[in-house]
C-alpha cells in the first residue's frame, strides 16, 4: 500500500517530546523518513544539561515500528547547527522534502519586569531557530530547482501560537516571536512558491510540558475519555500539510486542536476615516476615533478561546 509520504524525508525540530514527538511519529506513519531533532534540555525554559536521549528514543520508536529515522542532538538556534541538521537529512536520505519547526522554550515575565536575557533567549530559540532551518532548507530546494530546471518538492510547517493574535500578558517575548514566525512564514511562502515549495504556519493547542499551566482546567477529559488537547490531535494537520495533497495550500495560518481546524484570515480593515484636509488635526481625530472606540464592547479584540470554543471548567 502506498502511503502519502512514501519516498519523502522530513526534519522535525523539538521532536523529543510533546508536539514534536507526535508530529515525527505521524510523518513516519505516513511513510516519511524522519530526522528527529531535539536539544534535550529538561527545563521548559531551556535550562538544564542537554541530552541526546529524547531524540534517540523517538527515532528508535519510529524504527521499531518499521520506519526510517535518525536522531540529531543539536541546537537549531545556532546557525551552524541548523546547517548541520539540513545536511544530515540530505546525507542520510538523499534529499530533504519536509521541514517541521516546533522547537521552543518559555521564559515568562510581565513586560515591565522582563530581563534582557529572558527576551533574547526566547526570540533566539523560536524566531531565529525557525529562520535558521528555513534558511538552509530553502537554499537546498533552490539549488535542486536550478539543477533540474523546474519546481521541486518542498514543504515547510512552522509553529506559531494564538498568543500573537490575542496577546498574552505574561509572555511578551513569546508573543512577539510567534508573530514574527507568521511573518517569516508568509514571506517564505511568497519567495519559494516558484520553486514548488509551500510554507504554512499552525497555532496548535495541546497539553504539553510547555503549556501544562496554560491549559490547566481547560476541557479536562473524564477518566478513560480522550483528551481533546492531546498533541496527537495536532499531528494529522501537519501530516496533511507535508503531503502532495496540500500542494495548493501556501502562506496560510491554522488554529488546530482536538477535532477542529480553523483557517485564519489575514487582517482586514475594520473601519476607515478620511479627512477633507491635507492631514488630520488632533481635534478631528478625537472627534472621530474617541466615540468609535467608546462604542465598541470593552476589550473587543480577537479572543480566540471564545471564538473557537475552548472553555475553562
Amino acid at each position: 500500500m502506498t502511503l502519502p509520504l512514501d519516498g519523502l524525508s522530513a526534519i522535525v525540530t523539538g521532536a523529543g517530546r510533546g508536539l514534536g514527538r507526535a508530529e515525527a511519529l505521524e510523518l513516519a506513519r505516513l511513510g516519511a523518513s524522519v530526522v528527529v531533532n531535539d536539544y534535550g534540555q529538561p527545563g521548559r525554559d531551556g535550562s538544564g544539561r542537554s541530552s541526546a536521549a529524547p531524540a534517540q528514543e523517538v527515532a528508535e520508536e519510529i524504527r521499531t515500528a518499521g520506519g526510517q529515522a535518525v536522531a540529531h542532538h543539536g541546537d537549531i538556534a545556532d546557525f551552524a547547527g541548523a546547517r548541520e541538521l539540513v545536511a544530515l537529512a540530505v546525507e542520510r536520505f538523499g534529499k530533504l522534502d519536509v521541514l517541521v519547526n516546533n522547537a521552543g522554550i518559555l521564559r515568562d515575565r510581565m513586560v515591565f519586569s522582563m530581563a534582557e536575557d529572558e527576551w533574547d533567549s526566547v526570540i533566539r530559540v523560536h524566531l531565529k531557530g525557525h529562520f535558521n532551518t528555513v534558511r538552509f532548507a530553502s537554499a537546498h530546494w533552490r539549488e535542486r530547482a536550478k539543477a533540474v530546471g523546474g519546481p521541486v518538492y518542498g514543504r515547510i510547517v512552522n509553529t506559531s501560537s494564538e498568543a500573537f493574535l490575542a496577546g498574552s500578558a505574561g509572555q511578551p517575548n513569546y508573543a512577539a516571536a510567534k508573530g514574527g514566525i507568521v511573518g517569516l512564514t508568509t514571506s517564505t511562502a511568497a519567495a519559494l512558491a516558484r520553486y514548488g515549495v509551500t510554507a504554512n504556519a499552525i497555532c496548535p493547542r495541546a497539553r504539553t510540558r510547555m503549556t501544562e499551566d496554560v491549559f490547566a482546567g481547560y476541557q479536562e477529559p473524564a477518566e478513560g475519555e480522550p483528551d481533546p488537547l492531546a498533541p496527537e490531535h495536532v499531528a494529522p494537520l501537519v501530516g496533511y500539510l507535508a503531503a502532495p495533497a496540500a500542494a495548493g495550500v501556501n502562506g496560510q495560518v491554522f488554529v488546530v486542536h482536538g477535532g477542529l481546524v480553523a483557517v485564519l484570515e489575514r487582517p482586514r480593515v475594520a473601519a476607515r476615516f478620511d479627512t477633507g484636509k491635507e492631514c488630520f488635526s488632533h481635534d478631528e481625530l478625537d472627534a472621530l476615533l474617541t466615540p468609535y472606540f467608546a462604542a465598541r464592547p470593552a476589550g473587543e479584540t480577537f479572543a480566540a478561546t471564545e471564538v473557537l470554543g475552548l472553555r475553562k471548567g
